[in-house]
């Protein structure tokens, strides 16, 4: 059974030059009806739900057995339950808590430094979405028990040790909630590919994107956010995209008018085609077409 536990490092400048280096990490269970925190921390550390807190570092909390609540400046105060993991972020007010009639247990590590910042403000992680839910996992609480392992050892170059298992650890967190996304995400992914396809089969119509949501089915609103997160445009400027994909390949290929062209692609007048396809590839259609016989 794992005891109570925790640890605040001195960090020199040789652990600064490494770029990545751990602040602070530990263990705690916290019973039902079992004030909270439960240990003496330092006071820069000190936390109240009321109150909240602010620190300096990241910080990796697990949340192994239990439940309890979890809110920042940049998240609405929400439910943690077993198996659910989160970041504190340098500078964001948060708080937690676990449930009175249930209590919980924690594990979490602080970390700092040049490659911890560069990795953690790469979009990887985001301190808006910075609850993750990973499940029961061994591997994570085999981690956090090497890096406990590693402190009470302290053999030469120990701080060097926790930043690598450190850096495992995120890889390992990230992989889980990748993995567990992926029913979900295989189902969306096969709605967008649906959505895609009616919009490519309808190059020669003003096509409504509400209409598309509705074929799915699924509100405009979550299309749209979904749409944007696998293809990276909205769905209306994939469609734009499309169409003048569409009239490249009229203006290369046929001998139809500009206007005729851009009839036949959906657009309603052809200042308009002329002003979208300028905008996208930088000439009009007549310049575009010019350049092709030369």
């Amino acid at each position: 059974m794992v005891e109570n536990y925790f640890k605040y490092l001195n960090i020199t400048d040789f652990e600064e030059s490494w770029g990545m280096y751990v602040t602070s990490l530990g263990y705690s269970k916290v019973g039902p009806s079992q004030n909270y925190p439960n240990m003496d921390h330092p006071q820069t550390h000190g936390l109240t739900w009321n109150r909240g807190r602010i620190l300096d570092d990241f910080y990796i909390v697990y949340i192994s057995k239990g439940k309890g609540q979890y809110g920042s400046s940049l998240n609405p105060s929400v439910e943690v339950t077993e198996g659910s993991c989160f970041f504190l972020y340098p500078g964001v007010w948060h708080r937690y808590k676990p449930d009175f009639n249930s209590g919980w247990e924690e594990y979490w590590v602080g970390f700092n430094g040049r490659y911890a910042k560069e990795l953690m403000g790469s979009g990887i992680f985001t301190p808006d979405t910075s609850l993750m839910k990973i499940g029961f996992s061994s591997d994570v609480r085999r981690l956090f028990a090497d890096l406990m392992q590693a402190v009470k050892h302290a053999h030469i170059g120990y701080h060097q040790q926790l930043a690598g298992i450190a850096i495992q650890l995120l890889g390992v967190i990230h992989n889980m909630s990748r993995n567990l996304m992926c029913n979900d995400n295989d189902i969306k992914q096969k709605l967008i590919s649906k959505a895609k396809f009616i919009i490519q089969e309808s190059t020669e119509e003003n096509l409504d994107m509400e209409t598309v949501a509705s074929q799915l089915p699924m509100g405009y609103s979550l299309f749209r956010k979904i749409f944007k997160k696998f293809t990276g445009l909205s769905p209306n400027q994939y469609y734009i995209d499309i169409r003048i994909e569409r009239a490249k390949q009229l203006l290369e290929t046929t001998l139809l008018n500009i206007s005729e062209i851009g009839f036949q692609t959906g657009f309603e007048t052809v200042s308009y085609f002329s002003k979208v396809f300028k905008d996208k590839t930088g000439v009009s259609p007549k310049e575009y077409r010019d350049t092709l016989g030369n």
